[in-house]
């Protein structure tokens, strides 16, 4: 059996924890995508103690209705084929406080987007629903053709396989070198042998320009690197899709590129779709085919960078100009 096909049976069949494995760290948290059932890749850790759920959304977030949403439907058809993330008129509130109001999203297949605003205004809120850790008040969110508010604990673990996430901090483990990293997703979510893992282990250091790193520990890598063997990671199991939280938070300009080129590459070499949360324009100008301005609520502005830029909404002029309003861009 080929290595490809070998890989698509191990994203299908995970690897079974045996009683008292350790169900892991959980590395997100409000700030990130945080869910019992998921390891640090963001891929739900199938298999492994602490990962069970039902439909009651046990791993999820608590689930707080906004009474003034109105009742979540199933009526809708899919939408296109070329449409990954179609998010449409999603509420969510937490008590009194509304933090969505109302948002429309697409992102198209093979395409990189990027969602910006203030700090406050519901940015991971919004990709915690992509991941399926929040459900909607009202809305209904659209993952890969399928319905991934409706789903139960099971389906939605099978749906996270399809999805990567890269940590603002690259989320690796201090204690264990950049190969052991690896090994500990591997080992947990696949039943590749150790040749096959070692493999796809040097195979993705080498996309990211980084194989000499593999015997190296988090603590010894600078923050671009960090991000980048956390990108390794994220691609072994070959999501069509990646979110990106605040990728080049703390970098300088020249890790900046570095790190948004990959993004980049991805996106033209693998047809990877991604989101991207970044309040870094130089960032954004290199990654972004399409932005989403959150506002309110809601998705005050989209277009390309250029476009949401010229918009005469007060608060993007101010965003974009990096007055007190937001803080610097």
């Amino acid at each position: 059996m080929s290595r490809i096909s070998r890989r698509a049976d191990a994203r299908r069949q995970p690897a079974e924890a045996g009683p008292g494995a350790d169900a892991g760290p959980h590395p997100l948290d409000d700030d990130g995508l945080a869910t019992p059932a998921s390891d640090p890749t963001g891929a739900p850790a199938a298999g492994v103690p602490g990962a069970e759920g039902t439909a009651r959304g046990d791993a999820r977030e608590p689930h707080l209705v906004d009474p003034e949403a109105g009742p979540v439907t199933g009526n809708s058809p899919p939408p296109p084929d070329d449409i990954v993330v179609d998010l449409r008129d999603v509420y969510k509130g937490f008590g009194p406080k509304k933090i969505l109001r109302g948002v429309d999203m697409t992102v198209e297949r093979g395409t990189s987007a990027v969602v910006m605003g203030g700090s406050g205004t519901g940015k991971s809120v919004l990709t915690k629903h992509v991941v399926g850790l929040l459900r909607p008040d009202k809305g209904e969110v659209w993952v890969l053709g399928e319905r991934l508010d409706l789903m139960d604990q099971e389906q939605l673990d099978q749906k996270r396989t399809r999805l990567g996430y890269l940590f603002q901090g690259g989320a690796l483990f201090d204690s264990m070198t950049v190969y052991e990293n690896m090994r500990f997703f591997l080992d947990r979510l696949t039943t590749l042998d150790r040749g096959e893992k070692d493999d796809l282990i040097m195979e993705g250091l080498e996309d990211v320009n980084l194989p000499s790193t593999r015997d190296q520990y988090p603590a010894e890598l600078s923050g671009g690197q960090k991000k980048r063997v956390g990108l390794a990671r994220t691609l072994i199991m070959q999501p069509d899709i990646i979110l990106y939280d605040e990728p080049t938070t703390g970098l300088d300009p020249v890790s900046v590129r570095v790190v948004s080129d990959l993004i980049v590459k991805l996106r033209d070499t693998r047809g990877i779709s991604s989101i991207s949360i970044t309040h870094d324009l130089l960032a954004a100008e290199i990654v972004a085919d399409r932005v989403h301005f959150l506002l309110d609520g809601q998705i005050a502005a989209a277009g390309t960078l250029d476009e949401v830029r010229r918009s005469d909404i007060p608060e993007l002029q101010e965003f974009f100009k990096g007055t007190d309003a937001y803080g610097h861009a």
